[in-house]
């Protein structure tokens, strides 16, 4: 069994949340353990960074603010202890140089998140935080105690204060596997049912279209949906057309709006204009001479328009042999053509999780109020944001503000 000393905090999960937590405490003296499942820390962290680690986004704070959606007002106080300016300057402490890429978005130098995180650990391990791999949370015991299983035996312990960073239920490969959440659930905690964010949608696609383009990326097209409370959007971007549906960037910036008319309604539809660039005036004009032209369709629209490949295989799901001689409808789908989907792609596909812990479960110290000196941060709370580096910001944040309230805790101060 491990000791803890008289000051010891309890870090359950080595994500950025967990150890944002402990770089708190620990810069205040306080002996901190960071438990985590797996063999190393920040798995899906450094999985993040494959294709480039986005940090966090350059556009203006207020804008950047708004991307948590309904929860950007239970957020905001926590988001300003970590602004993504404050977030560039810890990383640059580090020693890693950031970049702000063509997007906005921003990323470490080299592109990688392993540099990063081995400073981090390296940087927590100078002061005196202890690493304890292969330690799986199995919830409290009668009188309390954290229980762990470890490829060693059962280990139970009795910390001061504990901080809960155990993610979603998205990449259960890498930890993230949502068993928290009945041990949670046990002494009154609400929980929103956890669900699939930043992810995938199912279509029922043609055969010939699925095993002629899955995989096909559908570049330079504009997404428009209306959500249940009757607000258009429309956003230019990139997409994936899948085996199962549609995933990808721009679909990912609509996950939440779409799941939500999903779960309300069963199905959903958008539009994507194939010619975002392109006005209806000028898209008619290059469709008008289609029906005198001796070329074949896909010639004439691959000519004329520059559309073929997968747009012209989405032109042919929804258009019969006749509505491509009805050169209104033509141009209306060109412009706004429909896609319906019809489930959510599994949450362990998910790029990342919604629901979680309630706001209302805890204090503005995120203790829960049903478990006082536990502290809850991360994926685990019940918001979600689009990618773009809104996701790794958010989790910084509330892992900042977790820490300062164990700290605030074991000193003894009242907590509100």
């Amino acid at each position: 069994m491990l000791e803890p000393s008289p000051l010891c905090v309890a870090i359950v999960g080595g994500g950025p949340a967990g150890l944002m937590a402990a770089e708190v405490l620990s810069n205040a003296g306080v002996q901190v353990d960071v438990f985590d499942a797996m063999p190393s820390f920040g798995r899906k962290f450094l999985l993040a960074g494959i294709g480039g680690l986005n940090i966090t986004h350059s556009e203006n704070y207020s804008r950047f603010c708004t991307r948590y959606a309904d929860r950007q007002t239970a957020l905001q106080t926590t988001l300003d202890l970590m602004t993504p300016e404050k977030l560039c300057e810890w990383v640059q402490a580090l020693g890693v140089e950031t970049f702000v890429g063509t997007s906005g978005r921003v990323f470490p130098k080299e592109m990688k998140a392993a540099p990063l995180l081995r400073a981090w650990l390296h940087r927590l391990r100078s002061k005196g935080v202890r690493m304890h791999v292969r330690h799986k949370w199995q919830g409290w015991g009668d009188q309390g105690q954290l229980q762990f299983s470890t490829p060693k035996g059962d280990v139970e312990i009795s910390p001061r204060a504990t901080v809960l960073a155990l993610g979603g239920a998205s990449w259960p490969k890498l930890g993230s596997d949502g068993a928290w959440v009945p041990w949670l659930l046990g002494p009154g905690v609400e929980v929103a049912p956890l669900e699939s964010a930043n992810c995938g949608f199912e279509v029922n696609w043609s055969d010939y279209l699925r095993e002629k383009f899955a995989g096909a990326p559908l570049k330079s097209v504009a997404l428009k949906f209306t959500d249940s409370q009757g607000r258009e959007t429309e956003r230019p971007g990139e997409m994936v057309i899948s085996q199962h549906g549609v995933e990808g960037s721009l679909v990912y910036a609509f996950s939440r709006e779409i799941r939500q008319r999903l779960n309300a309604q069963g199905s959903a539809t958008f539009t994507l204009d194939l010619l975002p660039g392109r006005s209806v005036d000028r898209v008619r004009s290059e469709l008008a001479g289609l029906a005198r032209s001796s070329q074949s369709i896909s010639g004439y629209f691959k000519s004329k328009l520059g559309i073929s490949g997968v747009k012209l295989a989405l032109l042919h799901e929804v258009l019969s042999k006749e509505d491509f001689k009805n050169a209104e409808k033509l141009l209306a789908t060109t412009k706004a053509l429909p896609i319906t989907v019809h489930a959510v792609r599994p949450i362990d596909e998910a790029i990342s999780t919604a629901g979680g812990v309630r706001f209302e479960s805890m204090n503005s110290s995120y203790m829960l109020t049903k478990k006082p000196s536990v502290f809850v941060a991360g994926e685990m709370l019940d918001w979600e944001a689009p990618t773009g580096g809104y996701l790794l910001t958010a989790c910084f944040a509330t892992g900042m503000a977790a820490g300062q309230g164990a700290l605030n805790w074991i000193r003894g101060e009242k907590l509100v």
